[in-house]
């Protein structure tokens, strides 16, 4: 068994000093243990806060150039390494071969150029008023905390644009999928940052969470994970009222308009939301059909799953892997059960573990129909392969089963008819409205409303999370 992973604090690879906690990370598709972890304690994790902390005077007044030059190199680093990472997220969270070489690894070099892109396009100082100077500067020592289910692209999202701030930083990654995270702090010291600069911890949550976010030295919390924990997460912040960004849970709507069309778009809403084996935040969880097509759409979504296959995620192809962990498909079996005892149609699917697969956390591609909006899977993310349809009346019933949820991340909408998508679109509570199949750029601002979380991710909105605005007055006189 190889040695357990170590942190990296203060440019050095350490294992904490006291008796050794270690965690195994166990491979969701052969249910093996992928790696074993060196868990930090609440010493380690204020050692890695005063690293940053150090670092910060010296990085955050060094040249933005030279803060993107050195981003520059970690892209190449990352580029040069990009298989490595795409057997790590494979490896520890079972998504296929095909989406975490495409998708899942991409996403790292993919944010890092457009965060470059956006600080070289931002007017960082400016004139205002009667001789004052509006300046953005780093906001100082950032606390990210990144979960496991899209792991390079939360890592990415966040480190990139703290980096090119001027922040230095503390990064606790998923101890679920802590593969890619140790590669991503090997890029980190490979590209040549200053030591403190940069500090990656492993840990629980319970363990040292409140460490890192009630820490004093500590300016900013950028969290994306579950709902409950962002909760816990501003709350233990609040004390030294340090600004807190939070990217947390959806329950995203999918709704669907006309006859004309509507192959294309239920067949585009299942695979949707059975991507990354329906373990995004953002998934179109809910279709809402027009009532007249609703019987239709439902028997396409039957067809459309019927030809999903599960396998191998080492394997290429465009089949869905397992869930990340046995508590996850834990979950998930729980909520499909509690669906069946609430009354909802099982469309296919279901619960106990998919057919063929004697090992691993494969989930069967689960489709209910006949659901109301009150149901319990209508309402809890499942975050696995489960599609819910309820049919809605007219547009002003679609808008209203949209947006009754506690949830707001995302909304989808799908119409021959532009303007009434347009105009649905612009009545759903969310921070990303998707028409007709629409993608999401790096450069667009990503989070969410209500429970969703606060802040924006991506572009120049992830850049403005890290900055302070600082006016100088009379800096003209």
């Amino acid at each position: 068994m190889s040695d357990p992973l170590k942190s990296y604090i203060d440019g050095r690879w350490i294992t904490p000093e006291q008796a050794v906690d270690i965690f195994e990370a166990i491979n969701p598709a052969t249910e093996e243990v992928c790696a074993r972890v060196a868990l930090c304690t609440p010493r380690e994790a204020d050692a890695a806060v005063q690293a940053a902390r150090a670092a910060f005077a010296a990085w955050s007044q060094t040249p933005l150039d030279a803060r993107i030059a050195l981003v520059e190199r970690l892209i190449a680093v990352f580029e040069r390494r990009h298989d490595e990472m795409v057997r790590a997220i494979t490896t520890e969270m079972g998504a296929p071969h095909d989406l975490s070489h495409n998708s899942q690894a991409e996403c790292g070099p993919g944010h890092l150029r457009d965060t470059i892109r956006a600080a070289r396009a931002m007017e960082w100082e400016r004139p205002i008023g009667s001789g004052a100077l509006l300046v953005h500067e780093a906001i100082g020592v950032c606390v990210l905390i990144t979960p496991w289910n899209w792991p390079i692209n939360q890592l990415a999202a966040k480190i990139g644009p703290a980096l090119v701030a001027g922040c230095t930083m503390v990064v606790k990654p998923s101890e679920v999928a802590p593969l890619s995270a140790q590669l991503f702090a090997e890029f980190v010291e490979e590209a040549g940052f200053p030591a403190g600069v940069f500090n990656l911890v492993h840990g629980t949550g319970a363990r040292i969470g409140p460490t890192l976010t009630a820490h004093p030295e500590v300016d900013m919390v950028s969290f994306t994970g579950s709902t409950a924990a962002g909760i816990q997460v501003s709350k233990a912040a609040a004390d030294t009222v340090k600004r807190v960004s939070l990217e947390l849970g959806g329950k995203s709507a999918n709704v669907l308009f006309d006859v004309a069309g509507l192959e294309t778009a239920v067949t585009r809403g299942v695979l949707h939301c059975f991507n990354n084996t329906g373990q995004s935040c953002n998934a179109p969880t809910r279709m809402l059909v027009e009532a007249s097509a609703y019987d239709r759409a439902v028997e396409i979504a039957r067809s459309v799953a019927a030809g999903v296959k599960l396998g191998d995620p080492a394997q290429p192809g465009s089949h869905l892997g397992p869930v990340v962990s046995k508590p996850q498909f834990d979950k998930i079996q729980r909520l499909i059960q509690v669906a069946i005892d609430e009354g909802a149609e099982l469309v296919c699917g279901g619960p106990g573990r998919a057919d063929g697969f004697e090992r691993g956390y494969f989930v069967k591609p689960t489709i209910f129909a006949s659901v109301n909006n009150q149901m319990t899977i209508a309402r809890e993310e499942v975050f696995g392969p489960v599609l819910v349809m309820i049919p809605f009346a007219d547009e002003a019933e679609a808008v209203r089963i949209a947006n009754d949820s506690p949830y707001g991340l995302a909304g989808y909408v799908q119409s021959l008819d532009l303007e009434r998508a347009r105009r649905v679109a612009r009545q759903i509570r969310a921070g990303s409205v998707h028409i007709n199949g629409a993608g999401q750029d790096y450069c667009s601002p990503f989070g969410g409303y209500k429970q969703s979380g606060n802040g924006r991710e991506w572009g120049e909105w992830g850049l403005h999370d890290f900055l302070e605005l600082k006016v100088m007055n009379g800096y003209g006189a």
